[in-house]
């Protein structure tokens, strides 16, 4: 069995070597209708129909994994833990199913999707994130467990530690908190705690950034709530 967690090498970031498509286990994907991310990653920064919810954990360097049925492809985010489905955002799901998105009144149903998938280039997953930078948008009250392991001071590169960027805003569907970046911590000397202009962890209503999920079956838009 392939195991999908990384171990961090000594390789430079961007250096892995991609795998041919694996068949989806457990009969295919799966769709998926409420934005989560078990990372941080911030809703209102990316591409929300396309993500992956899969049983494994998020790691540092493989973070884009393209799906393909019906000879369709999407590419996909994996940037959430799920309990053990292999989910993916309901209009990809509804695209590799039927060959259009998931629209409020033209939406069909349907479960597991026979599916292949390989992991490819990060960079092919770089129009999903929507940030000035380009920088995977993370939390920054509650992203630093997964950022420490990913940026560890004198260890190797990984793609996501030379690609994050942490902002002040409190949930991952963008619903508290100041859109601002924090600078990242000098950890080596013991600090673990980002810097933002407006204090860490400020919980003030954020009006504009919010995150729209798509319900299944029905395709109807409803804001997310977190």
């Amino acid at each position: 069995m392939v195991s999908f967690k990384v171990v961090i090498s000594a390789l430079a970031a961007g250096s892995i070597q991609f795998a041919s498509a694996i068949v989806v286990p457990d009969g295919g994907v799966t769709p998926h209708d409420q934005y989560s991310s078990s990372v941080g990653v911030l809703g209102c920064k990316i591409d929300t129909n396309r993500v992956a919810y899969w049983r494994e954990e998020v790691d540092c360097d493989n973070i884009c994994v393209e799906v393909t049925a019906n000879n369709r492809s999407v590419t996909l985010l994996k940037i959430d833990h799920s309990g053990g489905a292999y989910d993916i955002s309901f209009d990809a799901w509804h695209y590799l199913a039927w060959g259009d998105p998931a629209i409020e009144g033209k939406t069909r149903s349907g479960g597991h999707l026979a599916a292949d998938y390989k992991f490819v280039p990060n960079e092919n997953c770089r129009h999903l994130i929507h940030t000035a930078s380009g920088k995977l948008p993370l939390m920054a009250a509650n992203s630093m467990n997964f950022v420490s392991q990913c940026k560890v001071p004198g260890g190797p590169r990984t793609w996501v530690g030379e690609n994050f960027e942490m902002w002040n805003i409190a949930n991952a569907v963008c619903m508290y908190g100041v859109d601002e970046v924090c600078a990242y911590p000098d950890v080596s000397n013991g600090y673990n705690q980002p810097i933002c202009p407006s204090g860490l962890g400020n919980n003030a209503i954020l009006e504009g950034h919010e995150v729209w999920n798509i319900w299944y079956p029905s395709g109807k838009l409803a804001k997310a709530l977190g």
